[in-house]
């Protein structure tokens, strides 16, 4: 008697309600059926208009789906409004499909658009096991030549996105945070308003986001900030970039409009910085815009119109500079205390760094910083080079030095752990050595300051100065300068006193 009841009830639920004609024609309408789920129906009511829309409310677990499509939604309850075509589910929904999977407190099923609303504790699963969790969303259903299957999720969502390789292995997911996040095909993703990106091998913070999954690429707008999780790290902004990846692993970013990236080792600066990673690990770096590229570390940098930086596990070996590059390095700050930069000039500079072993530390609070950064150890200038670099004088103040400078096609400099060691100019090499001129007041005057010595009286200035308030006489020439030419080839060594 009780199943013959609930036939009867089943055949009451079934609407048989179409889609308009337009969609129908394309076989993308569902005929919606209420029926009682597994014999629970416990109250029902139904009203309607003589010969009109029917309205029906339906409790106790009820099932809907649709007769021609295997289309299914579970509720506690239910409310049919067959004039809008909306279907309303209350209560631990469940809606089921061959492309996604919707569970969430509440449910619209909006008929006319094939469109779901789902509220409270949505969790949604996408055919690649990609999975939507958030306190709202919406799902578009695919209509064949009409559009593809969206899901659209609001106020925070997560999503947890399942990529696969070439074979179709599942790789480690991905986690997008953002204000809103869209899906589209399973393979799109739209994500705005505070994006965050969360990956094994790197971290993302952006304003907005696309992941392109067939082509395993990801753009990141406003703001972007990538932080590599590799052994050392380093962090790459811009106002816009771009990560690629093969096989879901990270292969290039590219930073574009002030980009800005930093390692331990280095600080490169420019409008475009194009980074290759491999395992986990920054290997290269191509610099290049038209403000100017510059790779910057504590104690030298070098600019140039674009840069090529080889760095293999993410450690310093070698900077190409090209176009009007300028190397410049601080002096050895134990004998030199001037101020002023050593400098380098080429049409193009390569810079060798050996980074098998450190330089020793000049301080115990530097140690830390300088034990592991790889050490400088030549440069090499050609194109119109040029150099100047400050060499200490014997029995003068350090910040007195004297100055070598040197044009060449081509110029070597190699250093030392206390800086510039040797200098070698080829091809029409012209050179000029200068040296302050020694006097009895540099020499009797320590470098700190003058004498604090007290005394009350008045002492006369020493011997070949003015008295206070007179015009003092100019002041004495330098010595003579003298050439440093060399002939091509020669390996010029500056000491103290001589070329």
């Amino acid at each position: 008697m009780r199943r013959r009841l609930l036939r009867t009830v089943a055949s009451m639920f079934a609407l048989g309600t179409a889609m308009p004609s337009d969609l129908t024609a394309q076989g993308s309408g569902c005929d919606i059926e209420l029926r009682p789920a597994a014999d629970s129906l416990r109250v029902t009511t139904t009203t309607s208009m003589p010969n009109g829309p029917r309205t029906i409310f339906a409790g106790g677990r009820v099932e809907a789906r649709c007769l021609n499509q295997d289309v299914r939604l579970l509720a506690d309850s239910a409310e049919w409004y067959q004039q809008a075509q909306d279907l309303y589910l209350i209560g631990n929904v469940r809606y089921t499909e061959p492309r996604a999977r919707v569970t969430a407190d509440l449910m619209n099923y909006f008929q006319a658009d094939e469109r779901l609303v789902a509220t409270g504790n949505v969790v949604a699963t996408l055919p690649s096991g990609s999975v939507m969790r958030g306190p709202e969303a919406t799902y578009l259903r695919a209509i064949p030549r009409m559009r593809t299957a969206r899901l659209v999720a609001v106020q925070r969502p997560r999503l947890t996105l399942v990529q696969r390789d070439n074979s179709g292995k599942a790789s480690e997911p991905v986690l997008v945070t953002a204000n809103q996040i869209v899906t589209e095909n399973d393979s799109l993703v739209f994500a705005g308003g505070k994006v965050e990106i969360t990956r094994s091998d790197l971290d993302t913070r952006s304003d907005s986001a696309f992941l392109d999954g067939g082509n395993e690429l990801a753009r990141l707008m406003i703001k972007p900030v990538i932080i590599g999780k590799g052994e050392g790290g380093y962090t790459l902004r811009g106002r816009q970039v771009e990560l690629y990846t093969r096989n879901r692993i990270v292969q290039r970013v590219l930073a574009q409009a002030e980009a800005r990236a930093t390692s331990d080792d280095l600080l490169l600066t420019s409008d475009t910085i194009d980074l290759r990673v491999n395992d986990n690990r920054a290997q290269a770096a191509y610099v290049w815009g038209p403000s100017r590229a510059r790779a910057i570390s504590p104690d030298r940098d070098l600019i140039a119109d674009s840069l090529a930086v080889r760095m293999p596990n993410q450690s310093l070996r070698e900077v190409r500079a090209f176009g009007n590059a300028v190397a410049t390095t601080i002096p050895d700050t134990a004998t030199i205390r001037s101020g002023d930069k050593d400098w380098l000039k080429g049409d193009t500079i390569l810079a060798y760094f050996d980074s098998t072993r450190t330089r020793p530390a000049r301080a115990a609070s530097a140690a830390a910083d300088t034990a592991e950064r790889p050490t400088l150890q030549e440069l090499l200038a050609t194109g119109h080079a040029s150099a100047r670099y400050q060499i200490p004088v014997q029995g003068q103040l350090s910040t007195r030095p004297a100055i070598n400078y040197s044009r060449g096609d081509r110029i070597t400099v190699t250093m030392d752990s206390t800086g510039v060691s040797r200098v070698q100019i080829d091809e029409n090499a012209v050179g000029l050595y200068l040296e302050p001129v020694i006097d009895s007041v540099s020499l009797a005057r320590p470098d700190s300051a003058a004498s604090t010595t007290p005394s009350d009286t008045p002492r006369p200035p020493p011997a070949g100065t003015t008295a206070p308030g007179t015009i003092p006489p100019a002041p004495k020439p330098l010595t003579a300068p003298r050439p440093a030419a060399k002939p091509a080839g020669v390996d010029s060594r500056f000491l103290p006193g001589r070329q």
